[in-house]
């Protein structure tokens, strides 16, 4: 194990393949390959594989580093903070280039929007965290304060899709509240999280307050979240793996927030604009479908079923399939052999349970990761195409009578994560805003984020909020300060 490594090239930007722990990198014996799903013959790096040692010496670092990031003031962290949004600023199309290749997200919409937001990430949470205001009353005779300590070192797990900004999103709120950090990315895509380490350690960080780590969830995933000096973690992935994270962080009584993905419906009533609702449901294909937040239950008023389905299957043909660093290109390919077969294996059951495939239903290229956007009218409402997250270019129809109809199929799974409604009724849209069980509802749009907002999902969707304060409470610990008045001057 060496205490710095080479660096790989990735279409000219040259990336670290090791961990970066206390201020360095650090390679371990074992590496696992990452390959771009744009081409699975291309592979982008062999990467550093921690285990349970790395895990150990990360959080120690992270405890060190908690101590000299925590005691510095606020203005000098947030003045670290704004620094580090401008790096990645500066920094975009690199950012956005490695992780075009790596899990193949449209370029355009990476260097457009994502990288972006990433950086926006942390000049919204230092703003926020230095408007902060303790809230002071007085009771009883006593003069009372509300002061809100940073917690600890905390463990930060995300996904593979849009995984910058998904870790900027998490991160951002962590060490805004004086915490240190210890990152794992998806073993998928892990290589944008490196390039964040070097803006890191640019932006000047104390060495220990930024951490990240790679490898695969069950080994050093699984030692990270089980280690006593962790205080706070927050996840985004799977509800399977969402319940050992929360086995583990209730055997050491660690806060847990929990991000697990949605079902989310797409409702369309007779009342709506028809083609802009046809034209945001077949947008749902983007990214090959592989966005927790997407609409992929189209429940559409019996009325306008048929005018909804052409004007949908025509939107749907205007796709273009192609590599994703081409501006033409709206269909990308799954992220990962292993994820294709997950869900063509959904869309074999379907056609095996009687579900009717309206559309699509194949792969588009035996050699390739490239699934047909898919439409599929089921069975019934009990089918699994319709109850279980697929998280790939498969929707499936269904129709309502009336408005009870509607809110009534869009609550029937375990899901709650987000809802999509077109009505040109402004009492519709209030009522279903309400009725619908879900962590943010669309009325008439799709992916518009206030970042102050609380986000999250209901049932299995997610435990937590994440957002604005939402996120500066959980990553901190609240003090009560009750002095008698009169006794101190």
């Amino acid at each position: 194990m060496s205490s710095e490594g080479d660096r790989t090239l990735i279409d000219g930007v040259s990336v670290s393949p090791h961990h970066f722990i206390n201020g360095k990198r650090v390679a371990s014996d074992r590496s696992f390959e990452v390959r771009s799903p744009l081409d699975w013959n291309m592979k982008l790096a062999d990467v550093s594989r921690g285990d349970r040692e790395i895990a150990d010496r990360a959080v120690a670092a992270s405890v060190d580093g908690f101590r000299q990031w925590s005691s510095m003031a606020i203005g000098k962290r947030v003045d670290v903070l704004l620094r580090l949004a401008d790096l990645i600023d500066q920094n975009a199309a690199d950012i956005a280039t490695v992780e075009c290749l790596d899990m193949a997200m449209l370029l355009g919409s990476l260097k457009a929007r994502l990288v972006p937001r990433g950086a926006l990430n942390f000049r919204n949470y230092a703003e926020l965290a230095a408007a902060h205001e303790e809230r002071c009353w007085s009771s009883r005779g006593t003069r009372n304060r509300i002061i809100r300590d940073p917690a600890g070192p905390a463990v930060v797990i995300t996904p593979w899709n849009a995984p910058f900004m998904l870790a900027t999103w998490k991160l951002a709120p962590a060490l805004a509240a004086g915490n240190s950090v210890i990152l794992k990315p998806a073993e998928w895509a892990p290589l944008s999280a490196s390039l964040l380490a070097d803006l890191v350690n640019d932006a000047g960080f104390p060495p220990g307050a930024f951490n990240v780590v790679q490898g695969l969830g069950h080994e050093i995933g699984a030692a990270l979240v089980s280690d006593s000096r962790v205080r706070r973690i927050s996840f985004t992935g799977s509800p399977e793996t969402a319940r050992l994270i929360g086995q583990a962080a209730a055997r050491n009584i660690v806060p847990f927030t929990a991000e697990l993905g949605g079902k989310g419906p797409l409702i369309v009533f007779a009342d709506a604009d028809i083609d802009a609702a046809a034209r945001k449901a077949a947008a749902q294909f983007e990214d090959s479908g592989q966005v927790c937040l997407a609409g992929t239950r189209l429940l559409v008023e019996s009325s306008v079923r048929d005018a909804f389905l052409e004007r949908f299957v025509d939107h749907t043909g205007r796709h273009v399939r192609g590599d994703s660093r081409e501006p033409d290109t709206t269909l990308s390919p799954a992220i990962h052999p292993e994820h294709l077969e997950r869900v063509e294996g959904f869309v074999e059951r379907a056609k095996r349970n009687g579900d009717r495939i309206v559309f699509g239903g194949q792969r588009t290229d035996p050699d390739k990761l490239w699934y047909e956007p898919t439409l599929i009218e089921p069975r019934s409402n009990d089918s699994e195409i319709v109850q279980k997250e697929i998280f790939g270019p498969v929707l499936t129809i269904q129709s309502f009578e009336s408005e009870d109809e509607a809110s009534e199929l869009a609550n029937s799974t375990r899901y709650g994560l987000s809802a999509i409604v077109y009505t040109s009724s402004e009492q519709r849209a209030a009522r279903l805003g309400r009725a619908v069980r879900a962590g943010t509802v669309w009325v008439n749009t799709f992916l518009v984020r206030d970042l102050t907002a609380p986000f999250g999902g209901y049932g299995i969707s997610g435990i937590g909020r994440e957002g604005g304060d939402y996120a500066l409470e959980f990553h901190s610990d609240l003090k009560t300060l009750q002095i008698l008045e009169g006794t101190v001057s």
